[in-house]
C-alpha cells in the first residue's frame, strides 16, 4: 500500500491536488471558526448554492464555470450583507436570496441545450482534477483572503465576541460584516473544489465546531481548525487514490471523526486542563498579593 501511495504521489495530477488541498484547507480552517463563532453555517450553504448557480450561468455564456462560481459567491455575499447585516434579519434574507438564486440556476440549466458536467461536478467536487492554473488561481484567492481576514481580524473577532461593546467603542460592526461574508465568499469558491457545494459544510462549519470544543483561546482555536482542515483534506485525497473511493466522502468522514473525537473525548480533557491552568493562575495571583 505505501508502495502504491509512493508511486500515485509522482503524478502531476496528484501533486496539484495535494497542492490545492493545502492553500483550500488552511483557508477553510482560518474562516471556519469565525464562521462557527457567527452562526453563520446559513448563509455558507446560500454562499455554495448560489455558487452553484453562477457557475450555471458561466456555462450558459460559454466562460469559466470556475469563474462563475466565484461571481456567484460574491454577488451572493454582497447582497446578504447589503439586505441582512442584523443577525435577526440574517436569516430571513439568506433564505430569499438563496430561493431566487437557485431558481435563476434552474433556469441556467433548461436554457443549456448541452450537458452540462462541469456545472454538476461542482455539486461533487473535482480536487483531483485540477490543473497548474487552477492550483495558481486558487493561491491567489487564498492570499488575498488570508491577507483580508488578517487586516480585519482584531476588530472582528471583538466584533463576533460582543458586538454590542464593539459597537458602542467605534468598532464598524456592519462592514465588518460585509467584508466578513466576501471573505466567506472566496472559501467557499476554494472549499467546492474539494466537496463541492453539497457537502461545503464539512470544511467550513466541521473544523471550526470541533476547535471550539478543543480550547477557549481563540488563537489556539484558530491553528486547531487548520489542522483539523489540512489533516481531512489531505487524508482525503490519499485515501481515495488508494481505494476509488470520492474524495468528499473521505474528507466528510475525517473531518466528522475529528468533531466526534473533540466533543467527547480529546475535548473535555483540553477544557478542563485549560481550567486548571487558569485557576492555577488565579491562585498564583491571589497568593502574590
Amino acid at each position: 500500500m505505501i508502495a502504491q501511495l509512493v508511486h500515485l504521489l509522482g503524478y502531476d495530477f496528484v501533486q496539484h491536488a495535494i497542492e490545492a488541498g493545502v492553500v483550500i484547507a488552511i483557508v477553510s480552517g482560518v474562516v471556519s471558526r469565525f464562521v462557527v463563532a457567527r452562526n453563520m453555517a446559513f448563509a455558507v450553504h446560500a454562499l455554495a448554492e448560489l455558487g452553484f448557480t453562477g457557475s450555471a450561468g458561466a456555462i450558459l455564456l460559454g466562460v469559466s464555470p470556475v469563474l462563475g462560481l466565484l461571481t456567484g459567491t460574491l454577488i451572493t455575499a454582497l447582497f446578504i450583507g447589503a439586505l441582512g447585516v442584523r443577525v435577526r434579519e440574517r436569516d430571513a434574507v439568506v433564505g430569499v436570496v438563496m430561493a431566487f438564486g437557485l431558481g435563476l440556476g434552474v433556469l441556467f440549466l433548461s436554457l443549456y441545450q448541452g450537458f452540462a458536467t462541469q456545472a454538476f461536478s461542482i455539486l461533487f467536487g473535482t480536487i483531483t482534477g485540477v490543473s497548474s492554473g487552477d492550483v495558481a488561481l486558487l493561491v491567489t484567492i487564498g492570499i488575498v483572503t488570508l491577507l483580508a481576514l488578517a487586516v480585519v481580524y482584531r476588530p472582528l473577532t471583538f466584533a463576533t465576541v460582543d458586538p454590542e461593546v464593539a459597537e458602542a467603542r467605534g468598532v464598524p460592526v456592519g462592514l465588518l460584516a460585509v467584508v466578513f461574508l466576501v471573505i466567506m465568499a472566496a472559501a467557499v469558491a476554494e472549499a467546492v473544489q474539494v466537496v463541492g457545494v453539497l457537502l461545503i459544510l464539512t470544511l467550513l462549519i466541521t473544523p471550526g465546531a470541533t476547535a471550539e470544543r478543543l480550547t477557549a483561546a481563540p488563537g489556539r482555536a484558530t491553528a486547531y481548525s487548520i489542522a483539523i482542515a489540512l489533516f481531512s483534506v489531505l487524508g482525503g485525497i490519499l485515501l481515495s487514490l488508494l481505494t476509488d473511493l470520492p474524495v468528499s466522502f473521505f474528507v466528510t468522514a475525517l473531518s466528522f471523526a475529528c468533531y466526534l473525537l473533540g466533543r467527547f473525548a480529546v475535548g473535555p480533557l483540553l477544557v478542563g486542563r485549560e481550567r486548571s491552568r487558569g485557576g492555577l493562575r488565579q491562585d498564583a495571583s491571589a497568593t502574590a498579593e
